[in-house]
Order: structure tokens, then C-alpha cells, then sequence
């Protein structure tokens, strides 16, 4: 039993060192992950920015109407979302190709 746990922890110390970087270089794991995460978080960021315009321009059109119901809004903040869909969809197929 004492042998099998001497095993174990020569292992799992053996595994861990392995696994450390050295001083001063980065991790190429961690940087591909940390571009990942940049680049889905700015698509996000695109995302809310042009739905947010575009609902901005139909309430203002509203706005400046006077509008008993606010149709321009709801035109335009949909536009919004079929564009950012779009955008989106462009930029997943050129970082897959």
C-alpha cells in the first residue's frame, strides 16, 4: 500500500513540474485561449454596439415623429439584430476558412 502512494506522488510531482513555464515565457496554451476569449468577447461587444445604434435611430425617428407607437424602433432595432447576426456569422466562417 505504502508502495502504490510512493508511486502516486512521484507521478502526480513528476506531472506537475512538467506542466510549470519557465520565468519570463508565456504559456502558447494560455495566449491561444486568451485570443480566443478577446476575439468572441469583441464580437459580442460589435454585436450589442450595432443593435444599440440602430434602436438609437429608430427611437429618435420616433422621437422626432411623435409616434403613437413606436414602429420605427421596432424596424430598426430588428434591422439591427439581422445585421449583427450577419456580421457575426461573416466573422466565424473567416476565422474557421
Amino acid at each position: 500500500m505504502n508502495d502504490k502512494s510512493t508511486t502516486f506522488e512521484n507521478y502526480s510531482s513528476k506531472r506537475m513540474s512538467d506542466n510549470e513555464p519557465e520565468k519570463g515565457k508565456p504559456i502558447p496554451a494560455r495566449k491561444g485561449l486568451l485570443n480566443s476569449y478577446a476575439k468572441y468577447s469583441a464580437m459580442g461587444f460589435q454585436m450589442f454596439l450595432v443593435i444599440g445604434v440602430f434602436t438609437y435611430a429608430g427611437y429618435k425617428i420616433d422621437e422626432r415623429r411623435q409616434a403613437k407607437t413606436p414602429l420605427a424602433t421596432a424596424f430598426l432595432s430588428l434591422a439591427g439584430v439581422f445585421i449583427a447576426l450577419y456580421l457575426i456569422i461573416r466573422s466565424i466562417r473567416r476565422i474557421k476558412s
